[in-house]
């Protein structure tokens, strides 16, 4: 016997009450993923079946709702993007062309295949997951929290020349990395040995003033560890230009050189 129209509507109801509040939907009438404002870490992955951690600094940023753009944790990418509902498009740009580690080529190589075309969001208490519509490509991104230049533990992570950028020397390890204190001390590491001095920070002017040569330690160290050295030592002497990011550091001199540095997780 037919169900009453009356029961049908019911039922018809609670199945899109219950698809809403899993983050499905049809996607027409969806609002818009608020993806806009939010830097994520990417967390992995999955390919045909086959799901990749991601590396340190894996991350995606939104400018508004036609723009992508972050880290693969080896080149930085960018990308067009459609955001309708709940359904994302990416269209990839472009991508720099640093040589890496082949673990992070391998993540590079799978992120890119997985975060293209229309994919699916899902939203919830700070995580998104991107899905494609046939299960086999999926992105798993986290919200990450801003932070200040002082206090926050940088970690250098390439260098910069002019428009470009480029990675550090093979084999200088993972050891530069420094602290703008408020005490007006900046303090670290310059991939060899450790060292001190004193900044001034103006963030109005954005810049970073480092008031005389750096206070170092003498420890002999691998040619590309001292190569590393050498160049941070030159750069952490006089004003810098600074640019904030969210979570990523850029530091140049008048002459275009300089450094980038990503912010280390607390501990």
């Amino acid at each position: 016997m037919p169900k009453p129209r009356s029961t049908l509507a019911a039922a018809v109801l609670l199945v899109t009450l219950t698809a809403c509040a899993q983050g499905g939907g049809t996607g027409a009438g969806d609002p818009d993923l608020p993806l806009t404002g939010t830097h994520w870490t990417v967390g992995a992955v999955t390919v045909d079946g086959s799901r990749s951690q991601a590396p340190e600094g894996a991350r995606v940023g939104f400018t508004g709702k036609e723009r992508a753009q972050g880290s693969t944790g080896c080149n930085h990418f960018g990308a067009a993007v459609t955001v309708a509902g709940a359904t994302v498009t990416v269209s990839p740009e472009e991508v720099t062309e640093m040589g890496c580690p082949d673990d992070r080529q391998r993540f590079e190589t799978a992120f890119l295949a997985a975060f293209t075309g229309p994919l699916r969001g899902t939203l919830s208490d700070g995580a998104l997951t991107l899905v494609s519509s046939d299960g086999a490509r999926k992105v798993e991104l986290t919200a990450e929290p801003s932070v200040p230049l002082r206090g926050t533990g940088w970690k250098v992570d390439g260098l910069v020349s002019g428009d470009t950028a480029a990675s550090l020397p093979a084999g200088s390890g993972e050891k530069a990395r420094f602290v703008v204190g408020a005490d007006g001390r900046i303090t670290g590491n310059l991939g060899c040995n450790g060292f001190s001095a004193t900044a001034k920070v103006d963030e109005k002017a954005r810049t970073l003033t480092v008031e005389g040569p750096a206070a170092t330690t003498r420890m002999m160290c691998t040619g590309p560890q001292m190569e590393l050295e050498t160049k941070l030592y030159e750069l952490l002497d006089g004003p810098l230009s600074y640019r904030l990011e969210h979570r990523t550091l850029t530091l140049v001199d008048g002459a275009g050189e300089g450094l980038t540095a990503r912010a280390e997780p607390a501990q």
